[in-house]
């Protein structure tokens, strides 16, 4: 699908396990359901819209994808006009939430860092839960180097390093300045992940210590002992801005989502995640524990 058909909403071909293509099978899910309570085929439906026969099953299939007219004409011929404006919602937020990263990053990094201001300070309760790295708005200066250099030279990308690393600096004034309340939870395995070597990892490990004291920063580490047992694994990072959007990060893209009942689920995950974690000197223990690797 070329991102110049008219009335497509969605980009091309999402990676399989994505939030976006999840996203997308969610949305035809919801089309099936409408059109299996209406008691007709998709061929009906198809005729009674002036469509195509194969139509309905491509859609369905996610081989292609319906605009607002189609939602909406598919959602009143099967008797449930109730649902279209939830559902072209759903669509506009799937449409609008995959970022192709290649297409943001070709400015360099420092572009990406500044674009995020914006968004920081109109947020006023930050929820963040990384799995395998320390997260930006808590990173050294040493340790964030370390960590965008590798972002460069792993998909090649013009290096502005320097300028990348200062665009992150400034952009952690939005928590120095203490207006804004930031609760963070990291597992374990981001204590000890290394970028920089031993000194960097030691600095950066003392930092996060420190963290755990600031007024406006909860800092929860989730040990690797936690008993998992009949509670979520999420197995990507998100970031939460308010009770507004969600934002995750795959390899090639950025996926934002802004549809309530969305945002919703990922509050509930990030709530389930907090209750796993230790903090205050539960979790500077194991800031320690993770320390003494670099002597």
């Amino acid at each position: 699908m070329s991102p110049k058909t008219p009335g497509r909403l969605y980009p091309p071909r999402p990676p399989a396990d994505s939030p976006v293509q999840q996203a997308r099978k969610a949305l035809a899910d919801d089309l099936r359901e409408i059109v299996k309570r209406s008691g007709m085929s998709g061929a009906e439906l198809a005729r009674r819209a002036g469509w195509c026969l194969s139509k309905p099953s491509k859609i369905l299939t996610l081989v292609t994808s319906p605009s607002v007219d189609d939602i909406r004409a598919w959602c009143e011929i099967c008797g449930s006009p109730d649902r279209a404006d939830d559902l072209i919602e759903k669509m506009l937020n799937v449409s609008s939430a995959y970022v192709e990263w290649r297409r943001r990053e070709r400015a360099g990094l420092r572009s990406v860092q500044e674009s995020y201001v914006p968004l920081w300070e109109r947020t006023n309760r930050f929820r963040i839960y990384e799995t395998g790295v320390v997260p930006g708005v808590l990173q050294t200066e040493g340790y964030m180097t370390a960590v965008l250099r590798t972002v460069i030279a792993f998909k090649k990308l013009r290096n502005d390093l320097p300028e990348a690393v200062a665009a992150r600096r400034e952009r952690q004034r939005v928590m120095r300045s203490g207006a804004r309340a930031f609760v963070v939870v990291i597992e374990e395995a981001a204590l000890r992940v290394s970028f920089g070597g031993p000194a960097v990892m030691r600095e950066q490990l003392a930092y996060l210590a420190a963290a755990t004291k600031w007024p406006n920063v909860v800092l929860g580490v989730i040990p690797f002992t936690a008993d998992r047992t009949s509670r979520l694994w999420v197995p990507k990072s998100f970031w939460i801005y308010d009770s507004e959007r969600v934002i995750t990060e795959l390899l090639t893209a950025e996926v934002t989502i802004t549809q309530r009942s969305e945002v919703e689920i990922y509050e509930s995950a990030f709530d389930t995640l907090a209750d796993l974690a230790v903090y205050g000197a539960g979790a500077r223990a194991l800031i320690q524990a993770a320390t003494e690797r670099y002597p």
